[in-house]
């Protein structure tokens, strides 16, 4: 699995998470709070995508996982 997987995966989770914790009509509904978590996963993807400067990138690439060749849509 490559870093820009992961991503994906990581920021498709947690805005599917942060909705299902703060969507009122949600079964685990915690607070209203959580959809300023989904703002944020939003917010950090629009930025990385002009500026190239994601930290979860950085810290996968320490752990030692492998970058993809860029065409992590298409196979």
């Amino acid at each position: 699995m490559t870093i820009e997987r992961i991503i994906r995966i990581m920021a498709g989770f947690f805005v599917m998470l942060s909705l299902a914790l703060g969507w009122t009509g949600s079964p685990i509904f915690v607070s209203e709070w959580f959809l300023a978590f989904t703002a944020f996963v939003g917010l950090n993807l629009f930025q990385s995508g002009f500026t190239g400067f994601c930290p979860p990138e950085k810290l996968l690439a320490k752990l030692g996982v492998k970058r993809g060749d860029g065409s992590a849509c298409c196979r």
